[in-house]
């Protein structure tokens, strides 16, 4: 009778496991009959599908373009200086100023000059009297000398003073023609039209031809050259475009090359490749019309070699360069997935490069988010490239 309590204690710890099984079982038959309620398992952030940003390849023209860094040089830069020594008494130009060729900058006492020419005239009118004089002697000579009334050698000597006389005449005429040209240097002109630069030398002070730095400097600025290189590869592409007869277009813009500052031509060539650098000088000209090119300043040139009329593009940006090559992502819609295919290259311009095999027009090429990818993944196409 002593057992009875411990067994009555097992069977209801046997019931309870019943029980317990039964309601697990219950409970795996609902689960099993509704299987959507069961929560599917988290993907990781990395087999999420990246969102990407795709562009379609086109087809169209495209420049071929050479590209470098150049500076802005001045046609003509001239140093203005004084052709005679003197005081300088006025200074007529403003700095910074644009002048005219011919425009009057400075003015040098001119009173040692004018009496330079004064005397110099003087004494050739003095020499102009004496040939006078000469000529009626000689006139007179060679009556007498028809008459057989003087000697020949008396002829003879009054014909050499006439022509010694003309020849002092001819001096003198070269001393007023020279007086008057020292003279005229006392006004001192623009040798060319260009800008103005710092004045260097106040009035008041003395100044001598011998000057190095002179009054003021003058740089033209219309038009102006833009000097850079080409490197000896693209030398023999530039002179057979050069040597087309078409005038090729040179555009530069700016250090960001963002904004494009002026459009112009090429000019010349250099006769020779420099073969310190490898490279080979070339100048282009600009109008500069307003300015927007200053001497000296650092450029960024584009030259245009020719046009390729009809070639398939992508932009620039979408390129990947790997161990296997250069590579893009193309997204085929349907599967929403991208996948790595090789291209070749060809020419590039404005952010654009041709491709000359591995795609074809109106295909999708990821732009955007390539950072995330690989071949075969998931992707979400952006709703602006959707749209």
């Amino acid at each position: 009778m002593t057992d009875s309590p411990s067994l009555s204690i097992r069977h209801k710890r046997l019931i309870g496991i019943l029980a317990l099984l039964l309601v697990l079982a219950g409970i795996w038959y609902l689960l099993a009959r509704n299987p959507a309620s069961v929560p599917p398992p988290q993907r990781s952030a990395w087999n999420q599908p990246t969102p990407v940003r795709v562009v379609q390849v086109e087809r169209g023209s495209l420049d071929v373009q050479l590209k470098s860094i150049g500076t802005v040089t001045p046609l003509n830069t001239v140093t203005v200086r004084s052709r005679v020594d003197g005081e300088l008494t006025r200074v007529l130009f403003t700095e910074g100023a644009e002048v005219e060729r011919g425009t009057l900058l400075a003015e040098i006492d001119p009173s040692p000059y004018r009496a330079q020419l004064a005397q110099a005239e003087g004494l050739a009118q003095q020499n102009q009297a004496q040939l006078a004089n000469a000529q009626a002697d000689l006139e007179l000579y060679e009556g007498l000398f028809e008459q057989d009334s003087i000697a020949r050698q008396q002829l003879t000597s009054q014909r050499a003073l006439v022509e010694e006389l003309r020849g002092t005449l001819k001096a003198n005429a070269a001393q007023v023609e020279d007086a008057r040209l020292q003279l005229s240097w006392t006004h001192i002109e623009a040798p060319i039209a260009g800008k103005l630069g710092l004045r260097r030398v106040d009035a008041g002070n003395l100044v001598s031809s011998g000057d190095t730095e002179g009054l003021v400097s003058i740089t033209q600025m219309r038009p102006i050259a833009v000097e850079f290189t080409v490197p000896e590869p693209d030398v023999p592409a530039l002179r057979r475009a050069a040597a087309s007869g078409e005038e090729l277009a040179v555009q530069v813009l700016d250090r960001s090359e963002q904004q494009t500052l002026a459009n112009g031509r090429l000019h010349t060539l250099d006769n020779q490749i420099d073969i310190a650098t490898g490279t080979l000088r070339v100048k282009a000209l600009f109008e500069n019309e307003d300015d927007d090119l200053f001497p000296n300043q650092f450029v960024n040139v584009r030259l245009r070699l020719h046009t390729l009329p009809s070639v398939v593009t992508i932009p620039a940006d979408a390129v990947q360069f790997g161990s296997r090559g250069t590579y893009v992502y193309v997204v085929k819609p349907e599967e929403s997935k991208a996948y790595s295919r090789l291209v070749k290259l060809g020419a590039s311009a404005d952010g654009r490069v041709a491709v000359t095999d591995g795609l074809a027009e109106q295909e999708l090429v990821v732009l955007e988010g390539l950072d995330r990818l690989r071949d075969g993944r998931e992707v979400v196409i952006s709703d602006e490239d959707a749209g």
